[in-house]
């Protein structure tokens, strides 16, 4: 077989350009705006609000005012201080989440590329990871180290360890098997610097998609885990957490979880629509 200076060529990663194309769609962009929004609410609420999260008054489950746009909750906290604050601690711990598991299951997934027996141990490594939905995964581990926040980091990241690890691996399986990848090897390079110079560049687009659907599942996961009460300790503001504290009182007062429940639905519903766009830029 004969292997051709072009397909050496497509060794480079292909269409980056595709990415930002994507996102200027009406997905990309609808989801940007509702991530972007409610993140920078999130960072800028001690400027928007100029109220303390955790300051109780005697005002308690007041309803909408000028002060109070979405009322008080019932120990007189104002509401939308204590979500804006709350997006901001949820955007902290899934951003730092997020990326340890990401890195640990691209880890993975190389570890499973040098061998047939590391790939077949990864491989059930991964089933035992899905082999426990993410609540019940929170549950075990905060009855080992109890409620917090880095308890719910690590049940985050352990759950998105399969999600980036297969990615990786079965874009490496195709990659691996391209013309540029076999003139590589044809031209003497090693097998370790043919699968990180010029396999892995190819087999990452999945991971960016992957990433977006990562972050709206760690926003679920969190306000789970804080809605049982399993998540960052209180006083500290969590969605979850103030969506637990609502729904005592959804009957009369129901503005007590429309705004954690608006943040949440703009987090989740974002990101979402960020990785629907960019699976369709990748596929085009």
């Amino acid at each position: 077989m004969t292997i051709t200076a072009p397909a050496l060529r497509t060794a480079r990663p292909r269409g980056r350009h595709r990415h930002l194309s994507a996102l200027l769609t009406w997905r990309g962009l609808t989801g940007l705006a509702l991530v972007g929004v409610t993140g920078l609410a999130g960072l800028l609420a001690p400027l928007l609000t100029g109220l303390d999260p955790n300051a109780q008054s005697a005002l308690a489950l007041a309803g909408p005012s000028a002060r109070h746009p979405f009322g008080t909750d019932d120990l007189g906290r104002d509401v939308l201080s204590r979500v804006l604050h709350g997006v901001g601690t949820d955007l902290t711990t899934i951003l730092t989440a997020v990326p340890i598991g990401a890195a640990l299951g691209c880890a993975a997934a190389l570890l499973a590329a040098t061998s047939r027996w590391a790939d077949l141990a990864v491989q059930r490594g991964f089933d035992l990871l899905l082999a426990f939905p993410g609540l019940i995964l929170g549950l075990a581990v905060t009855a080992v180290l109890g409620p917090g926040r880095w308890p719910v980091v690590i049940v985050i990241a352990l759950v998105e360890i399969p999600g980036f690890g297969r990615q990786l691996r079965a874009g490496i399986l195709v990659q691996r098997e391209r013309e540029y990848a076999l003139a590589a090897r044809v031209g003497g390079s090693s097998r370790a610097r043919v699968l990180l110079r010029h396999v892995v560049p190819n087999a990452v687009d999945p991971l960016i998609v992957q990433t977006a659907l990562a972050l709206s599942l760690g926003v679920f996961i969190e306000g789970a885990l804080s809605f049982l009460g399993l998540g960052v300790r209180p006083p500290e503001p969590t969605l979850g957490s103030i969506l637990s504290q609502s729904v005592a009182y959804l009957s009369t007062d129901p503005t007590f979880a429309a705004a954690p429940l608006a943040a949440t639905t703009a987090l989740v519903l974002g990101f979402t629509l960020i990785a629907e766009a960019l699976n369709r830029g990748i596929r085009r």
